[in-house]
C-alpha cells in the first residue's frame, strides 16, 4: 500500500508540474501528460510494477469520458449522425484495416497477424483527440463533428473486433491460451463454455439490461437518493452507475467504454443529466490525466533503441497511411479548408483501444511477443505525435485562411423548437430563463469570443451569422415554434425578421429593438412581440422614483402598469404615421400625433388616482 501511494503521489506531482508548463508554451495538456509520463518512467525510472495498478484506474477515465459523451448525445442526434457514422466512420475503418493488412503481408507477416494489425491500427485515440478538440474549441466545427463521428464508429467497431480476433488464432494456440487463463475469472470461464448462440444471447441481454435500467430503474433510484439531500450520496450514485455498467460489460466480454456510452445516450433526456455531468467530470479529468501519463511511462525505450530507424519509420508510415485514407474521405464528404486538415491530421494516430486489442491478441496467441511489443511502442509514439499534428493543423489553418475572413460557421446537428439569435447580455438572460424552465433552445451568435465564453459555462451554442439562410435552415427554422432575435446590429435584426416572416408566416417572432424608430421598422417587417431594450428597466427605475417621492408601492406599481399598456397602444398609432427613411423629428404628422398621445397618457395617469387608491383596492396592505 505504501509503495502504491508513493507511485500515485509521484504521478500526481508530475501532472501538476508538467501540464501547466506545457500549456504555457502552447503544447497543450495532452502532450504535457505524455512528457510527464516519459520523464518519470523511461527517463528517470521512478515507476515500478505498481504502474499496472494505476493503469487500471487510469483506463477507467476513458470509460467515464465516453459516458459523458453519451450524455451529450440524444438518441435523435445519434440517429441524425447515421450517415457519417456508417459512411465516413465505416469507410475509414474498413479501408485502414485493408491497407495495413496488405502492407503487413508485404513485409512477411501471415494473413492472420496482418488482419489483427489492421484492426489495431485502424483505431484512433478517442481520449487525446476529444480532449484536444475541446481545449481548442474545435468540437462544433464541421471537421470536429466529423472526427467525432469516426471516433464513435471506431469505438463501436471494437465489439466485432473482439469477437473476430479469436477466430484468427490457430485451434491449438487458442486452447493453450484458455488453459493458461485457468479459472481466474469464473464468470468469463462460464461464458466461454457456452455455445455461440448462448454467448450472443448473454451479450444482447446485457445491452438490453442497460437500456431498460436507464429507462425505468435509474430515474426512481435517483429520486430516492436525492431525497437524502447529500451531495456525496449523489456522487456515489453517479459512480455506481458507471462502475456497475462497466463491470457488467466486462463480465460478458464487451467493452466497458461502449457500455457506459450506451448508458449515457439512454440518460441524455433525463432530468438528472446535468447533475450526472457535474458529479463525474472531476473524476474523468483526473483519471484521463493519469491515463496519458501511464501511456508515456509505459513506452518501452529498449525496443526503440534496439531498432530506432525501423520504429520511427513504422510510426511515420502509420501516420502517412492513415492520412492518405482520411484526406480523400474528407474530400468525398465535402469537408473544406481547415475542416479538411483538422479531420485528416486529427485522426492520423493509433488509439488507446489498440492497447486492449494487442493484449487480447497476445492472450489468444495471435501476435508473436516481439511483434506485440513493437506494436505497443508504435501506438504510444503515434499518440505522442498527435499534439504535434494539431499544431501542424493550426499552422496550415493560418496559412490557408483568406484575409478578411473569419472562422467557419459551426455545424448544427440538433434542432430545437426555440431559436435564439444573439447571445449578448440581452440574449443570455432570455436563454437562461427559457432553458431553466425546461425548454430546449438553439443559440446562434456571430461573435466567436462570446460563443466560447458561453461554452465555458456549459451553455451549448453555435458560431455563425444568424442572418444567413443556410445557417437558419440547419438550426431548424422551418420547424421552430419561436424565433427570438437579440442581435446588436439594428439592420441585421430587421433583415432577419423580414426573412423569417417571409419563409414562415406562422412563426412567432420576438425581437429586441434599439429605439422607437427601430420598433416601427420591426413592426413593418412582421415581428409579433417587440421589446425595447431599455424600456422595462426604465419603467422599473421610474417606479422606484415614484415610491421615494411619496407614493406607496401599490400606487407606483399601478402607474407603471397603466403607463406600460397605454404606451404600447400609442406605439401602434404612431406606427401608422411613421415614414421609413424619414427622421422622427422631421415628420410633422408624427410629432403632432405624439403630442396628442402624450396628453392622453398624462390625463389617464392623473385620472387613475382621482379616486383614492384604497377605495379601489381595499385588500392592499398599507
Amino acid at each position: 500500500m505504501e509503495s502504491f501511494l508513493l507511485q500515485a503521489t509521484l504521478f500526481l506531482f508530475a501532472m501538476v508540474v508538467a501540464v501547466p508548463l506545457a500549456t504555457r508554451v502552447g503544447l497543450g495538456s495532452v502532450l504535457g501528460y505524455l512528457i510527464a509520463g516519459i520523464l518519470i518512467g523511461p527517463v528517470f525510472g521512478l515507476v515500478g510494477s505498481e504502474m499496472n495498478d494505476l493503469q487500471h484506474f487510469a483506463e477507467f477515465g476513458v470509460v467515464m469520458m465516453l459516458f459523458l459523451i453519451g450524455l451529450e448525445l440524444e438518441p435523435r442526434a445519434l440517429w441524425a449522425m447515421r450517415d457519417k457514422l456508417l459512411g465516413l466512420g465505416g469507410l475509414q475503418t474498413v479501408l485502414t484495416i485493408a491497407a495495413v493488412a496488405v502492407l503487413a503481408m508485404l513485409f512477411g507477416q501471415s494473413w492472420q497477424v496482418a488482419l489483427a494489425l489492421g484492426m489495431i491500427f485502424s483505431l484512433s485515440s478517442t481520449a487525446i483527440v476529444l480532449q484536444t478538440l475541446n481545449e481548442k474549441r474545435l468540437m462544433q466545427t464541421a471537421g470536429g463533428r466529423s472526427a467525432f463521428s469516426v471516433l464513435l464508429m471506431q469505438d463501436i467497431a471494437v465489439i466485432p473486433m473482439l469477437a473476430l480476433l479469436p477466430l484468427l488464432a490457430l485451434p491449438g494456440a487458442r486452447a493453450l491460451a484458455k488453459a493458461e487463463q485457468g479459472d481466474a475469472n469464473p464468470a468469463a470461464h462460464l461464458i466461454d463454455s457456452l455455445p455461440a448462440w448462448g454467448v450472443t444471447l448473454i451479450t444482447l441481454g446485457a445491452v438490453a439490461a442497460i437500456v431498460l435500467a436507464g429507462r425505468y430503474l435509474i430515474h426512481p433510484l435517483f429520486r430516492f437518493v436525492q431525497a437524502a439531500k447529500l451531495r456525496e450520496v449523489n456522487t456515489a450514485m453517479a459512480l455506481v452507475i458507471v462502475v456497475g455498467i462497466a463491470s457488467l460489460m466486462l463480465l460478458v466480454g464487451l467493452s466497458p467504454a461502449l457500455g457506459t456510452f450506451l448508458a449515457g445516450v439512454v440518460l441524455a433526456d433525463s432530468e438528472f443529466k446535468h447533475e450526472l455531468e457535474s458529479d463525474i467530470e472531476p473524476f474523468k479529468g483526473l483519471l484521463m490525466g493519469l491515463f496519458f501519463i501511464t501511456v508515456g511511462a509505459g513506452i518501452d525505450f529498449a525496443v526503440i533503441t534496439g531498432a530506432p530507424v525501423q520504429i520511427l519509420a513504422l510510426v511515420l508510415g502509420l501516420v502517412a497511411v492513415k492520412a492518405a485514407i482520411l484526406y480523400p474521405l474528407a474530400r468525398l464528404f465535402r469537408l473544406q479548408g481547415r475542416d479538411k486538415w483538422l479531420f485528416t491530421l486529427g485522426l492520423a494516430q493509433a488509439g488507446e483501444f489498440g492497447f486492449v486489442l494487442v493484449s487480447f491478441a497476445v492472450a489468444q496467441r495471435i501476435l508473436p511477443q516481439a511483434v506485440a511489443q513493437a506494436t505497443l511502442v508504435v501506438i504510444a509514439l503515434s499518440m505522442l505525435l498527435t499534439p504535434l499534428l494539431f499544431i501542424l493543423h493550426d499552422v496550415l489553418a493560418r496559412r490557408h485562411a483568406r484575409p478578411g475572413t473569419g472562422p467557419d460557421a459551426d455545424t448544427i446537428e440538433d434542432q430545437q423548437p426555440i431559436i435564439i439569435a444573439g447571445v449578448g447580455r440581452f440574449g443570455q438572460v432570455v436563454n437562461r430563463m427559457v432553458s431553466m424552465s425546461g425548454f430546449r433552445t438553439t443559440v446562434l451568435d456571430n461573435d466567436l469570443k462570446t460563443i466560447n465564453l458561453m461554452r465555458k459555462f456549459g451553455v451549448k451554442s453555435y458560431f455563425g451569422d444568424p442572418t444567413r439562410p443556410e445557417l437558419l435552415a440547419a438550426a431548424g427554422i422551418t420547424k421552430a415554434r419561436v424565433l427570438v432575435v437579440c442581435l446588436d446590429d439594428r439592420a441585421a435584426a430587421t433583415r432577419l425578421v423580414s426573412y423569417a416572416r417571409r419563409i414562415r408566416p406562422d412563426l412567432h417572432i420576438i425581437v429586441r429593438a434599439r429605439d422607437r424608430g427601430h420598433v416601427f421598422e420591426l413592426y413593418r417587417a412582421g415581428a409579433n412581440d417587440i421589446v425595447r431594450e431599455l424600456f422595462d428597466s426604465s419603467l422599473r427605475a421610474a417606479r422606484y422614483v415614484l415610491e421615494n417621492a411619496g407614493l406607496s408601492e401599490y400606487e407606483a406599481a399601478e402607474l407603471e402598469k397603466i403607463f406600460y399598456k397605454l404606451d404600447r397602444v400609442a406605439l401602434r398609432e404612431q406606427a401608422e404615421v411613421w415614414k421609413p427613411g424619414v427622421p422622427l423629428d422631421e415628420n410633422p404628422e408624427y410629432i403632432a400625433r405624439t403630442r396628442e398621445l402624450n396628453r392622453e397618457l398624462e390625463n389617464a395617469l392623473m385620472e387613475r388616482f382621482a379616486v383614492p387608491p384604497d377605495a379601489t383596492a381595499p385588500d392592499q396592505p398599507l
